[in-house]
């Protein structure tokens, strides 16, 4: 392990732009999960799963009250967690454990080893879950032995963590007065780690590789976020003038008011992403524009059954109030793959993630669509042409797929569109898009299916970066089409929350960006000093590099560096 002053390098995923310095402390490790029983005498099997309930509703109840102390993004992971420990699917299956004789400890992680299996099976989305089924089990059992809660270290001072993958709960209680930054060895630019971090805007690398465990708590470390690099025994006074300059970019970031224009007045609207009314309503404290993506289906995760108009209606509609004004794109159900709603996905299929999922699904089932854009239509009533609702489809990947989707809309009054994530719509973007009002690029899912890597996967995170020039050029192609037919284009994915990259797509032809809320003060400060020739060759620059690596330096050198 490095711990002397030997200065060394790596670099992994940058996710969350930031220069830090300090101390690295690790995560506390998890308890050994038992890999056998000891057996439970027959009269003692009662309070044995009495015992498990007792931890396990101990646990919840930890997390459920971290998730009321906390907001947004990391509040709803806490309290998502918190609600897996209730499940009534894991418990029974402990429970059959330990009616069969095993102990608590052994049955608990029996119990998470299976759902753990069914949820690699049905990859996406699902398959990054396994983090947090393990994390409640490491969490159980450490409760069941009397051990202390795994996970983040009680520290005083300032330190940066280190970990191989961290929980979403775990990266939800951190306390940024604390750790200024964040680096693991797994982990994805959509995982939850990546997302809550963006939230608090904490400096983050991620999937940084093996290399990380050669690093010894109590090291000096200096991290930038922004190209993902971090720097082992840096000079000090170096590693304190870089983070002095980060930490008054932060403060001209927190400072800008907009508008979203280039420094030559080039006009970009900028959008949040949001997934209910409370994001929403945060959404709306900030210079976000409008709402540029309005991810439905994550309000029916949970429903066993589909929720009636007039009850969609009143959830759509706390949405719409938080921007009475603006601009609202709602995306109808992106249900299937990593998103598995009960009412709308198929029972099982071989390759979820391209299978029958988003669009695909009403074509089984119209009234499913149907139904959604009357509640929409009914929740958008008397909000005016200055507030116009905009819908779009997921996964639209034809030009009949989307002939379709639009003459539905415009029975019901509402302006229509599509997501371009499959790269045939980016491709056959001439036939598509005179059926369309506008089009949002979706690049999580158009640099997964693009670069054939699951998207949530840390080993192909090297892939799934939208910094991909193959990815960039059918967006480049999509912008040109876009321009031909008078067709507005924004993007909605991850990449337009990041700085640079945002200026690289306004480069391509790009009329909107819609992010995080947390990162639109970002992109607008760094568009503000950036012209509109200025974005244009940075596009050709990244257009033109071999990688995505390369296209990010030679980006970074351009726009930052001179």
């Amino acid at each position: 392990m490095t711990s002397g002053t030997e200065t060394l390098s790596f670099a992994g995923t940058g996710v969350v732009a930031g220069t830090a310095y300090a101390p690295v402390v690790w995560i506390r490790p998890r308890p050994a999960v038992p890999s056998a029983a000891r057996t439970i005498a027959e009269d003692a099997r009662p309070a044995e799963y009495e015992r498990f309930v007792q931890a396990a509703d101990a646990v919840a109840d930890r997390l459920a009250h971290r998730a009321e102390a906390a907001s947004g993004p990391a509040a709803e992971v806490l309290r998502a967690t918190s609600g897996m420990v209730c499940d009534r699917g894991w418990r029974k299956a402990v429970r059959k454990n330990v009616r069969g004789g095993a102990d608590a400890e052994y049955s608990t992680a029996q119990a998470t080893e299976k759902f753990v299996n069914m949820f690699i099976a049905a990859g996406g989305l699902m398959a990054e879950r396994t983090t947090d089924l393990k994390d409640i089990r490491d969490r159980v059992i450490a409760e069941l032995r009397g051990e202390p809660e795994p996970g983040l270290p009680s520290i005083e001072g300032e330190a940066l963590l280190f970990a191989d993958d961290l929980s979403p709960a775990d990266t939800a209680a951190l306390d940024t007065a604390h750790f200024k930054g964040l680096v693991t060895e797994l982990g994805g630019p959509t995982s939850h780690t990546a997302i809550i971090a963006r939230q608090l805007n904490l400096p983050c690398i991620v999937a940084a590789g093996t290399e990380i465990h050669d690093v010894a708590a109590g090291t000096a470390v200096m991290i930038d976020g922004g190209i993902g690099t971090v720097t082992v025994n840096p000079d000090a006074d170096e590693a304190r003038r870089q983070v002095a300059e980060s930490v008054a970019r932060a403060e001209k970031v927190a400072a800008w008011r907009g508008p979203a224009q280039t420094k030559d007045g080039h006009r970009v609207q900028l959008l949040a992403n949001v997934q209910d009314g409370n994001a929403a309503r945060l959404a709306a404290q900030t210079q976000a524009e409008g709402i540029g993506l309005y991810r439905t289906e994550m309000s029916f995760l949970s429903a066993t059954e589909e929720p009636s108009v007039d009850d969609q209606a009143a959830l759509y509609r706390s949405v719409f109030t938080a921007f009475p004004s603006s601009k609202v794109v709602v995306r109808t159900l992106d249900a299937g793959s990593d998103k598995p709603i009960a009412f709308a996905n198929m029972q099982a299929e071989e390759n979820p993630a391209l299978g029958v999922r988003g669009l695909r699904i009403a074509r089984q089932n119209q009234a499913l669509l149907t139904r959604q854009l009357d509640a929409i239509a009914k929740a958008a009533e008397g909000r005016g042409t200055d507030a116009p609702t905009w819908v779009m489809a997921p996964m639209v990947a034809t030009a009949k797929e989307a002939e379709w989707f639009a003459d539905l809309c415009r029975e019901r009054g509402l302006t229509a569109g599509a997501m371009i994530e499959v790269p045939a719509a980016a491709l056959m973007a001439d036939k598509i898009m005179p059926h369309l009002d506008f089009v949002s690029i979706g690049t999580n899912d158009l640099t997964q299916y693009t670069m054939a890597a699951d998207r949530l996967s840390s080993h192909l995170a090297y892939l799934t970066d939208p910094w991909q020039p193959a990815v960039l050029r059918l967006i480049q192609h999509t912008c040109m089409v876009g321009r031909d037919t008078q067709t507005a284009v924004g993007v909605c994915g991850e990449a337009a929350a990041d700085p640079l990259l945002a200026c690289v797509l306004t480069g391509l032809g790009v009329d909107s960006l819609s992010a995080a809320s947390t990162a639109i003060a970002g992109v607008g400060t760094r568009l503000s000093e950036t012209t509109i020739e200025q974005c244009e060759k940075a596009a050709e620059a990244a257009l033109d590099a071999s990688g995505a690596v390369a296209a990010r330096e030679a980006v970074r050198r351009m726009l930052v560096e001179n």
